[in-house]
């Protein structure tokens, strides 16, 4: 048996083939991959929700930056979708906040989301509702069917690339042309 290599960090890239209603084109953000399974973020589906419009439900005195109000959140995944998550870049003084790689950390917890409103959050942030989970091989088995590619994941990307160029610019980053890929491709 082969040993697992962790994708953590790394981007899952859909393929032009997967036609999940919700995975389709999805770029996702691996933020845990081990032998039990697999978590990661939705990176490049809007919810229909802005920035302004969550925080008026988690803190109705809140008052929320112009620059930040109608930032998109994010339709994370489709598990637990009432649950927030916050992908930002490291910073000091988020103790819940979880390092998955040297300048991306990950937090659920609500403070970070009022200091993102008043501008006194993280550089970089992305807020996302919901998560995608793998059980125990679902992944790999996934990846053996050819649903997604994979790539290291990259912070600009990630932080600075518009949400509807994301898939395309990390297709982009793969050097492949993904719409001559087969779908069956590589197995024999």
């Amino acid at each position: 048996m082969t040993e697992l290599t962790s994708l953590k960090n790394h981007f899952l890239v859909a393929m032009p083939s997967l036609d999940d209603p919700y995975f389709s084109r999805s770029l996702i953000y691996v933020c845990e991959h081990d032998s039990e399974g697999a978590m990661g973020i939705v990176v490049n589906q809007p919810s229909t929700m802005n920035v302004k419009q969550l925080l008026e439900q988690t803190d109705k005195e809140l008052t929320v930056s112009d620059d930040k109000a109608e930032e998109i959140v994010l339709a994370g995944g489709p598990i637990s979708q009432e649950r927030g998550f916050v992908l930002h870049s490291t910073q000091k003084g988020w103790a819940s906040s979880l390092a998955l790689a040297p300048r991306v950390m990950v937090t659920t917890s609500k403070d970070i989301l009022t200091a993102i409103g008043n501008d006194e959050g993280p550089d970089d942030a992305i807020i996302a509702l919901g998560f995608a989970g793998w059980s125990k091989g679902q992944l790999e088995q996934e990846m053996q069917d050819n649903a997604w590619l994979t790539i290291e994941a990259d912070e600009e990307i990630l932080f600075h690339t518009p949400i509807h160029k994301k898939w395309q610019a990390t297709v982009n980053k793969l050097g492949v042309d993904v719409w001559q890929l087969a779908p069956g491709s590589g197995h024999a």
